[in-house]
């Protein structure tokens, strides 16, 4: 039997041998790192915690209410009857008309601010954007009450004319009156959805510009380098890169239409009737209805507690 003698296998010198990476952050990185999660996670349980703060304090509700506190559209707490259903269709219609002008104008002003305006006018524009967020709400409600509702009846007297054969515009009154009736067409969600949009527009188009204004310029300027126009360079380059940007400012200006509460508050006509038509008066929100009737449900607590405190106390003989 013949053996074969094996021999070690030669290894190459130190330097040439190839050098295992480790993807692991050290230092500064890892600080880093470990801090943004820490902070993500806290805004996660934060969140999560506010969410089950309102589920369990509105088990008692649907105990005493059940499922028709949703599908009753009532709001009578003298009577004992209570329902969201008016409330929510009235959120919904308002944040509908909000972002139905808000959304375009500030799509329309981020790309004039990125891409049309003079680099000299940018600084002063963005400026102004940044200024409109920092009014506060209850100047956007005056605003919409004693300039904008009188204009807003006319257009919605317009619509109604014109556009009645769609549900959405119609309005219990005679548009070819003699004399129209004003009243029926203010404090309406579709003049306070006139009054949240200006409020909506200046967060919205901040965050899509920001976005617009990091898209590469090698690529948009590779674009009309091949022939494009200024409008097929921002079709093709910049909306793309942007969509992002779009989608995020989208939400935040819905989320904000959906809780506006005290410019909603000083211009809607409170009623409590499920209204898909927006321009007729009358409706109501979800914010505004907490605002509104904040100050009753404290005095009908202490009176409760007080009633209480009376029934534990000893009969006198």
């Amino acid at each position: 039997m013949t053996t074969v003698a094996t021999q070690d296998p030669v290894l190459p010198p130190p330097e040439v041998r190839p050098r295992r990476i480790s993807r692991k952050a050290t230092g500064a990185d890892r600080v880093f790192e470990v801090s943004a999660r820490t902070v993500g996670a806290t805004v996660l349980v934060i969140t999560g915690g506010i969410g089950a703060f309102l589920a369990w304090q509105s088990v008692p509700t649907l105990q005493r209410y059940g499922w028709s506190f949703f599908t009753e559209s009532a709001w009578q707490p003298e009577s004992d009857v209570l329902g969201i259903a008016a409330v929510l269709v009235g959120t919904v219609s308002i944040a509908g008309v909000a972002m139905f002008f808000a959304f375009p104008l500030a799509l329309l002003t981020a790309l004039y601010i990125s891409e049309y305006a003079p680099a000299g006018a940018r600084a002063t524009l963005v400026s102004l954007v940044d200024l409109m967020a920092a009014v506060p709400s209850i100047i956007y409600g005056m605003w919409g009450y004693f300039l904008v509702m009188p204009h807003a009846a006319e257009l919605s007297l317009w619509l109604h004319q014109h556009l009645g054969w769609i549900p959405l515009f119609q309005v219990d009154a005679d548009p070819d009156a003699a004399v129209w009736d004003q009243s029926r067409y203010i404090g309406s969600a579709f003049c306070a959805g006139i009054a949240v949009a200006m409020m909506v527009l200046p967060m919205s188009c901040a965050v899509m510009r920001q976005v617009f204004s990091q898209t590469p310029p090698g690529e948009k300027e590779a674009a009309l380098a091949l022939g494009a126009t200024r409008w097929g360079m921002i079709r093709a380059v910049v909306l793309p890169f942007g969509r992002g940007g779009i989608i995020g400012g989208t939400m935040l200006g819905l989320g904000r239409a959906l809780g506006e509460t005290i410019a909603v508050l000083l211009i809607i006509s409170p009623d409590f009737v499920i209204k898909p038509r927006i321009l007729e008066v009358g409706t109501s929100s979800v914010s505004a209805l907490i605002a509104g009737r904040f100050g009753e449900d404290r005095k009908s607590t202490r009176l409760n507690s007080s009633h209480t405190d009376i029934s534990r106390m000893p009969s006198s003989a």
